[in-house]
């Protein structure tokens, strides 16, 4: 079973009041070309993480992206008791002092604005069991993307099935204008050996070079190759694994030999049958591009 090069994967997990999301994106490229953007308390296990997909992913252009969020009460920095109470004390005593009335109302809003009522935030750190939930969301998001892309390489496989019966379809209409062809060939020769008036030739001779000159127009190992090819190419979808490399090399074979029928086509209905089989190859090609 082929897979496409093109896929999307996305794991959530939670650790300690956070929600880790990871999201994994693919497309078409000829060798693995991969963006690893994660946060900076996980930056030390990058190259793991780079490591981990180079395996998974194997071939294409990849994107994977790790980002946190925080519930809003650990998000929330923590009062500071000390500072509030001095600041408290101090607003009361200048208001006696001065006869002012306390802003008693607002004394929340005073408070909370003014410099150290706020403890700051300690320091973030990496312990194993939440490098280990991050890991875990990791491998879901790959595995995600491994379903997405055994869906697309389902459609892929449909897709070449159908175009190689197509080509095989084709090839087949070949035949009665290949079995035909002798005999036109024939009259045509003799027809214009008809119009040199006064010349005598040898018809043994003629027959001899009849023969030879069929033998270079006939195009029956051509396709006997291009019977195997098709069949190999079924074959190797089936072995799964990263084969977009050789279904392409299997589909320029396929093309020699097509052209080579098409250049020893001396009748339009062949060439015009050629065309057709050059059409759905081209377009096996192009989806060949996208297989990892």
């Amino acid at each position: 079973m082929i897979q496409s090069m093109t896929g999307y994967g996305k794991a959530e997990a939670t650790y300690g009041g956070k929600k880790i999301h990871v999201e994994v994106k693919t497309l078409n490229s000829k060798q693995l070309d991969l963006q690893v953007r994660v946060p900076s308390l996980y930056r030390e296990h990058e190259m793991a993480v780079r490591r981990l997909c180079s395996v998974r992913i194997q071939r294409g252009k990849a994107e994977l992206t790790i980002w946190t969020e925080r519930d809003t009460e650990s998000v929330n920095a923590p009062l500071n008791p000390t500072a509030i109470r001095c600041y408290a004390e101090q607003i009361t005593a200048l208001s006696k002092e001065l006869g002012i009335a306390p802003p008693a109302e607002a004394m929340w809003d005073v408070l909370v604005r003014l410099p150290e009522t706020t403890a700051a935030p300690q320091q973030e750190t990496l312990n194993d069991e939440e490098w280990a939930t991050v890991e875990t969301a990791i491998k879901e998001a790959l595995d995600r993307l491994d379903e997405f892309r055994t869906q697309e390489g389902q459609a892929l496989e449909k897709k070449f099935e159908e175009k190689l019966q197509n080509i095989a379809a084709l090839m087949g209409q070949i035949e009665p204008f290949e079995q035909s062809r002798v005999q036109k060939i024939r009259e045509r020769l003799e027809e214009r050996l008809s119009e040199l008036r006064g010349v005598d030739y040898d018809r043994a001779r003629l027959e001899q070079e009849l023969i030879f000159y069929i033998e270079k127009l006939d195009i029956s190992e051509e396709k006997q190759r291009l019977t195997n090819h098709l069949a190999y190419f079924r074959t190797t979808m089936q072995t799964g694994g990263g084969v977009g490399k050789k279904l392409g090399f299997i589909a320029q074979e396929m093309g020699r030999e097509i052209n080579t029928t098409g250049s020893k086509s001396n009748q339009a209905e062949m060439q015009n049958i050629v065309v057709k089989m050059k059409d759905e190859l081209e377009q096996i090609k192009e989806q060949v591009l996208n297989v990892l």
